[in-house]
């Protein structure tokens, strides 16, 4: 493997985190250890091919996508769907760092479970497209029809699930701490206030 290495430890941390499992978690469904894990993320181990193959395989990515191999020119992004636990995240972009943007579907089935309310660092963005989307957002229980968006701080207690029998598909767009979606605004007039686009 002749890519450069550097941001592996990044990429891999980045992955670990969109999916929200812990390193423990990671280690059972890899037979890599705790330790090796936590080294490789922070950059204290070296990746090999026998430790990053299994990875590769957890994340549902290639091993191209791991080691930032160079571009080919190509803009397009190569869709490669992530189904678990009744949901399928379909990643739009292919970066490990910045903000990340998925096509989200969750199934029915997820309905009939008890919502189980996560933290984690990050900032997310949600845009429901079709179906009706509940968001348990701390003390809030709130249900987004299609066109309506929310955006909230992960590190509130939140679960995301259909609001009805029927699944629901959503745009999302997570960021690390502080990284916000926001609508950019044009330049500044000279008196302060803000230009609109076409002023």
């Amino acid at each position: 493997m002749s890519n450069d290495l550097s941001g592996v430890g990044l990429r891999l941390r980045a992955l670990r985190q969109q999916r929200e499992i812990t390193l423990a978690q990671l280690s059972e469904q890899t037979g890599v250890s705790v330790s090796t894990l936590s080294r490789l993320e922070s950059g204290g181990r070296k990746p090999t091919l026998e430790l990053l193959l299994p990875l590769a395989r957890a994340y549902g990515v290639t091993l191209d996508d791991l080691v930032d191999a160079p571009p080919t020119g190509d803009p397009r992004v190569h869709l490669r769907p992530v189904t678990q636990h009744g949901m399928t995240m379909v990643p739009l972009t292919e970066r490990a760092e910045g903000i990340q943007a998925f096509k989200v579907v969750i199934g029915r089935s997820a309905r009939r479970e008890e919502p189980a309310l996560k933290t984690h660092s990050g900032y997310e963005w949600v845009y429901v497209m079709d179906g009706r989307l509940r968001l348990l957002l701390g003390e809030h229980d709130l249900v987004l029809e299609p066109g309506e968006a929310a955006e909230f701080d992960t590190r509130v207690p939140h679960w995301l699930g259909p609001a009805d029998d029927a699944e629901v598909e959503f745009l999302s767009l997570f960021g690390k701490e502080g990284e916000r979606a926001h609508l950019r605004a044009g330049p500044r007039r000279k008196d302060g206030s803000a230009r609109r686009p076409g002023d």
